[in-house]
């Protein structure tokens, strides 16, 4: 089996997450891709914390990808708690999922140029083949041997610009999917 692990906040999800995964399930030939939503993101700026809940943010994530079956979701890292690092992450899946499984470990290309930063980043290139989408522009010299490229070009969204047009009511399911700017709304996330 050829699986995809997608971890982030997905504060909210959107239509370049998903864009992403269907472009690693296409080129890198996978069965399936796994979103994981983080508890707690370790290198995520503190006073840009996540705004909503683990249980919502799960939510979200269950709801963009209901309909296509080769999404699914984990919330491994929320039933963990603290904080979110890949590695322990890849751990639990490679004991799930043994050699000869491969395991594609996917990041965008903004996370991608800070892995010196990743707890045990050797490790997590043991683990699993890690695979960034790069951006146009993107310098791929800093990054360790090993690492993939996928042929992407992001959308120009971002959860943080989401949430900020969510907060003045000017979202649209171009961004995020219906059923999560439905349950948004139901919820009251995102409001001031």
């Amino acid at each position: 089996m050829r699986l995809g692990i997608l971890g982030g906040t997905f504060d909210p999800i959107h239509e370049g997450h998903l864009a992403l995964a269907r472009a690693a399930i296409e080129q890198l030939k996978l069965d399936r891709v796994i979103f994981v939503p983080a508890f707690c993101h370790p290198l995520k700026d503190k006073q840009k914390a996540t705004v909503s809940s683990a249980e919502d943010r799960y939510e979200m994530v269950m709801l963009a990808v209901q309909g296509n079956l080769k999404f699914e979701v984990s919330d491994c890292e929320i039933k963990r708690e603290g904080t979110s690092y890949t590695v322990d992450t890849l751990r639990d899946f490679r004991r799930q999922h043994p050699k000869p499984h491969e395991i594609f470990f996917l990041t965008g290309g903004d996370w991608g140029k800070s892995l010196d930063q990743w707890k045990e980043i050797n490790t997590i290139l043991s683990l699993a083949r890690f695979v960034v989408a790069k951006r146009p522009g993107f310098d791929t010299r800093h990054l360790p041997a090993g690492v993939e490229f996928l042929d992407f070009v992001p959308l120009d969204i971002s959860s943080t610009e989401i949430r900020n047009q969510l907060k003045q009511n000017k979202a649209s399911t171009s961004l995020v999917p219906p059923a999560v700017l439905n349950y948004i709304h139901k919820h009251r996330l995102y409001r001031p």
